[in-house]
């Protein structure tokens, strides 16, 4: 399944979403115009390598990269799919969040998931980029927020690409469901195949907790709106 759109409108522009979209996007063309020599040179700078976080954990130079590689990508596809949920899924996070508390959260899930990974991994000398753990975040946020939305799909059947409207949790929960299969199997000797499962799932786990407090808020005001109209006739 691939979304296209959901169906929830919001009252204002996502502006640190198109923000964050548009700064990943020129990293990225920044990224693909370095000969190879300057590309790997940037990439040691500005990637999260776990060998050299668990070498020098407090060393600034080192600590900067959790924020830096969330901004990296490593191909079209990693950074379109990516871009692609960030827009559909952001936006409405963001309006429900606030555009300062949004932006912390998208930092912060992305950089908690970064965590995971090197958890899981240990010291590897993999660099590690993407912003799929804050992404990841994203989903669990809007799972929490607004779990009677639908999402537009393709769906390709074949040599044929269906349209079809589904709920967002399962759009979400299916996602999360290969996330977490793909994360077990990459536990085995056989290894992940270069996709860093663990910082999705920390990333989801991540967004979940800090969406809790919105979340109840809402709850709370849905509570007294319900108890008011049903007092007052």
């Amino acid at each position: 399944m691939i979304p296209i759109r959901d169906d929830n409108p919001t009252r204002r522009f996502p502006l640190v979403t198109a923000a964050l979209l548009v700064a990943n996007a020129a990293v990225f063309a920044y990224e693909v115009s370095l000969p190879d020599a300057e590309f790997v040179a940037f990439l040691n700078t500005w990637a999260l390598t776990p060998a050299r976080l668990a070498a020098e954990p407090f060393s600034p130079a080192v600590l900067i990269t959790l924020v830096t590689a969330m901004f990296l990508h490593g191909g079209w596809l990693h950074l379109g799919g990516n871009m692609l949920y960030l827009w559909i899924f952001g936006n409405n996070v963001e309006d429900t969040l606030g555009r300062l508390k949004f932006l912390a959260f998208y930092l912060a899930t992305g950089v908690i998931a970064t965590l995971a990974h090197v958890v899981v991994s240990g010291p590897s000398e993999v660099p590690l980029v993407g912003a799929s753990g804050a992404i990841a975040g994203i989903l669990a946020a809007y799972l929490l927020l607004f779990p009677k939305a639908h999402v537009l799909v393709l769906i390709p059947v074949f040599f044929i690409i269906e349209l079809a409207r589904v709920p967002a949790t399962f759009v979400i929960g299916f996602w999360f469901v290969l996330q977490l299969v793909q994360g077990i199997g990459s536990i085995s000797p056989a290894g992940s195949g270069g996709v860093a499962w663990w910082a999705h799932i920390g990333g989801f786990a991540a967004g979940l907790l800090l969406t809790l407090p919105a979340w109840l808020a809402r709850r709370r005001l849905e509570k007294r709106r319900k108890t008011r109209f049903t007092t007052w006739r």
